[in-house]
């Protein structure tokens, strides 16, 4: 156990200040005696300071001590140190957000299966006037035709 006590001492020597000063104020729970190790106020513990949390007396919701800007700057700290898994659980972490993103995928529109990306009126109608405007062009001949046998004066298939 004095071995572990003092690998986590040297740790902490090498950790950037703002970690060390977070880890001295929360320590992790792999260094914690078991019998510290729950998350509430009542037992005389610390709660998650990532997490909102209910007060045992008064039944009022506490807003957490780190701000979703703040949790994110210490995961990004605590992944170059290499200690993000002795942080608290917060909904910035690593492994969250890869298991919100295959949860929910990349969420932006025209991204899913059988979605387009709505883009302008023309754009949108590009596909289907190209199309009238080919068969129109292999219809040419045949109008050619009866445009000659007709004539100028006679012809009623003037466009709209």
């Amino acid at each position: 156990m004095a071995a572990v006590n003092t690998k986590y001492v040297e740790l902490a020597k090498t950790l950037h200040p703002r970690l060390t000063r977070f880890f001295a104020k929360y320590p992790p729970n792999q260094i914690l005696p078991s019998s510290t190790r729950t998350n509430t106020i009542a037992n005389g513990a610390t709660p998650n300071p990532f997490l909102p949390h209910k007060h045992p007396v008064t039944g009022k919701w506490h807003d957490p001590e780190f701000s979703l800007r703040r949790q994110a700057e210490l995961v990004k700290l605590a992944r170059e140190q290499g200690v993000e898994e002795l942080l608290p659980f917060t909904s910035k972490g690593t492994e969250e957000r890869i298991r919100h993103r295959v949860e929910h995928g990349l969420r932006v529109r025209g991204t899913g299966v059988g979605q387009s990306v709505k883009g302008h009126k023309h754009e949108r109608m590009l596909a289907t006037k190209m199309e009238t405007r080919r068969k129109a062009m292999l219809g040419m001949p045949r109008l050619v035709r009866e445009w000659r046998k007709i004539g100028k004066y006679k012809w009623t298939k003037f466009p709209k």
